[in-house]
């Protein structure tokens, strides 16, 4: 049994890679994700743009919108077997990701609770373009630039974590902004960052859009593929590298 992660990119199919396309017409079975029995997948949105047709085989796999492990634990599993009852069927599947399969994204969780169960299995990755770096192209922004530092880490976080990163790093990506948004936009305010922050919200979809005045974003609700960028400017270089040094960042587990 084989299962490939084919990564499609943030939502522009033209961002679809030359492997990741051989891999979707390679006649392996598609698996894709859902976030409820029923519900829509953005994944497949991007391949129907692209003028793919979804194969009538073509299986949706639930992975819940939840933070609680074991829930998540539950669906990792239920998915897994789901895989391998259809591998009586077929040895290959190639399993739909929107973005980059390596960054944040479900096929890991799934690729290894696959292989606990199968351990013969072969699990491969198709590389593809991140949310964040097709929004900072976008926004006609460098991410990073000479000796700069980058950190890219989910809302979810917490704003300690979040406040504690504008002091060590150049740029900020925050993924998945929509359950913190005003008490970032709070953090950013009191720390005069407003005016060197956008979002981006869907990026490379047609509902694609992109906000350089942030703070009219206040008490908005966007939606879940949602992400702020913080590039900072006039850090001084010497003292911000020996201040990541000083105190040690404490990440929630």
């Amino acid at each position: 049994m084989k299962l490939t992660g084919v990564s499609l990119g943030p939502g522009d199919p033209g961002l679809i890679t030359r492997r990741a396309w051989e891999a979707l017409t390679s006649g392996a079975r598609w698996l894709y994700p859902v976030k409820r029995s029923g519900g829509d997948s953005y994944a497949l949105d991007i391949v129907r743009r692209a003028g793919l047709a979804v194969p009538e085989d073509a299986v949706p796999l639930v992975f819940p919108m939840t933070r609680q492990a074991e829930v998540l634990e539950r669906a990792w599993q239920r998915a897994a077997q789901q895989v391998i009852e259809l591998a009586r069927e077929t040895s290959e599947f190639v399993f739909l990701v929107e973005g980059d399969a390596s960054t944040f994204a479900t096929f890991g969780h799934l690729a290894r609770t696959l292989e606990a169960h199968a351990p013969g299995c072969t699990i491969e990755t198709v590389a593809g373009v991140p949310s964040f770096l097709a929004a900072a192209a976008a926004a006609g922004v460098p991410l990073a630039e000479e000796d700069d530092r980058v950190a890219v880490i989910p809302a979810a976080y917490g704003i300690g974590v979040i406040d504690h990163l504008l002091d060590e790093f150049d740029t900020v990506v925050l993924l998945k902004v929509k359950p913190l948004l005003d008490e970032i936009l709070t953090l950013l305010a009191r720390r005069d960052l407003l005016g060197q922050t956008f979002f981006c919200e869907k990026v490379g979809a047609p509902e694609q859009r992109l906000v350089r005045d942030v703070a009219t974003l206040t008490g908005e609700k966007v939606n879940y593929l949602s992400l702020l960028i913080v590039r900072q400017q006039g850090l001084p270089r010497g003292e911000l590298r020996r201040g990541c040094r000083k105190k040690p960042l404490e990440v929630p587990s």
